[in-house]
């Protein structure tokens, strides 16, 4: 069987343009962006997407002309997928910024190890918090639910998105705020509680100077810091439940 040229031309299009966004997401979106997993598995998972996708869209250019208008689109659709990306990363990192305030309050700041996915150094909270919200995540399947956005998105949008670019940069700056805002509300049950027993300590230290603070109050604060975080898990699915919901809605902006 022998195919034409523009047949082939046409269909290489259209894989090409669903590539470019869906490669973007993938390429940035936490678990499967992250440093661990190899580029060849990342482009193997795309081109997985990508093609299935390219016969469910509507005619994207053709490649066989080339023009400002194209590099246009190729940015347009490079920005779509990693704007996603980027999005659902902010909420991941949202939990690591809290266990980072749980952390230092616990006097954890000096245990710290190498988070994997992104080489950075985090307190040893963070990284549960981190592989906590990864394996939720995962469990009430929000990477599905991503695609389907992503997918829609595409359906509804072909030619990038449909905000314009100052809303959208509007939005995407106010993810920053989102982020430690939101971390601020999941540290904050846990901040509260160890500050109390910070203070208590200052209480004893004052009525009674010849204890040794310093070697009492470490190992309090960090054993009643652990009894803490045990107890505030109770409130762990209400919290994410909360945020994941405002990811979706900002993910609207890729489907209205």
């Amino acid at each position: 069987m022998v195919l034409p040229i523009d047949t082939l031309i046409a269909w290489f299009s259209q894989v090409f343009w669903s590539l470019l966004r869906v490669g973007g997401f993938i390429m940035v979106v936490p678990i499967f962006g992250n440093q661990l997993v190899s580029p060849r598995i990342k482009m193997a998972l795309s081109l997985a997407i990508a093609i299935p996708l390219a016969s469910m869209l509507t005619p994207m250019p053709r490649l066989d002309v080339l023009d400002l208008g194209l590099l246009l689109e190729v940015a347009l659709q490079l920005f779509a997928g990693v704007g996603l990306g980027f999005a659902t990363m902010v909420f991941f990192q949202l939990f690591v910024i809290a266990g980072q305030f749980i952390g230092m309050q616990m006097g954890l700041g000096f245990a710290a190890m190498v988070d994997p996915g992104n080489g950075v150094q985090v307190t040893a909270l963070s990284q549960f918090f981190l592989m906590l919200v990864t394996l939720t995540f995962l469990a009430v399947n929000g990477h599905l639910v991503l695609l389907e956005v992503l997918i829609a998105g595409f359906k509804a949008f072909p030619n990038g998105i449909s905000v314009s670019t100052p809303e959208l940069a509007l939005a995407i700056a106010g993810l920053g705020g989102w982020m430690f805002v939101g971390g601020v509300l999941v540290a904050l049950p846990a901040v509260i509680s160890l500050l109390v027993v910070n203070l208590a300590f200052g209480v004893m230290s004052r009525s009674a100077p010849q204890l040794n603070v310093f070697s009492l109050g470490f190992p309090f604060s960090l054993v009643f810091g652990l009894v803490i975080v045990w107890f505030s898990l109770q409130g762990w699915m209400p919290q994410f439940d909360r945020f994941s919901g405002e990811l979706l809605e900002f993910s609207s902006l890729w489907m209205r």
